[in-house]
């Protein structure tokens, strides 16, 4: 019987936050955190901005799901708004504030506006699906692609990601390098 090797989800966050916090230390990024439909990205983003506040860094977090359409108009993500008040405020820094959240998927209506602000060295983690679809290229320093099985290694948006991540097994994620080189 082959033992294989499954590492703890902590190190793996931790690990993910060092790389980023090395990259993109300085100044403000963002992270996405992308997956096939279906597949859940907003714990895995909750616990991945823990880890990097853990490094003692700010991160703050959004998610597509708080950027939507009416349902009249067929739902689905705005993605005008999400680049007006949360990635386009959040890059300029400073004093800039910007809103994590513009819609209120229950009541289908526009949030009670909300300004947050931080300091000039920040991360914010934003969850959903299809942020690495043409819409909303450019807006990400970094996109994870959570892999949770299924989806087979191919598929454009993946193609996309700078960093995969194997969460078939939550408890026990894998960083996977995929690439052509």
């Amino acid at each position: 019987m082959t033992t294989r090797w499954a590492p703890e989800k902590r190190d793996v966050l931790r690990e993910l936050a060092t790389e980023l916090l090395h990259n993109y230390g300085r100044g403000r990024a963002l992270v996405a955190v992308d997956a096939a439909p279906g597949t859940p990205t907003a714990g895995f983003a909750d616990e991945l901005a823990e880890a990097v506040r853990e490094q003692g860094h700010a991160a703050f977090r959004a998610s597509t799901a708080d950027f939507g359409r009416p349902r009249a108009e067929g739902g689905g993500l705005d993605e005008s708004i999400l680049r007006r008040v949360l990635v386009e405020p959040f890059r300029m820094g400073g004093s800039t504030g910007w809103q994590p959240s513009a819609w209120d998927a229950a009541a289908d209506r526009p949030a009670e506006a909300s300004w947050v602000t931080g300091p000039a060295d920040a991360l914010l983690v934003v969850d959903g699906a299809e942020l690495n679809a043409d819409a909303l290229r450019g807006a990400w320093n970094v996109s994870l692609w959570l892999a949770a099985g299924g989806e087979g290694r191919g598929g454009e948006l993946r193609a996309r990601a700078t960093i995969i991540v194997d969460a078939s097994d939550p408890e026990h994620p894998r960083r996977v390098f995929d690439d052509a080189c």
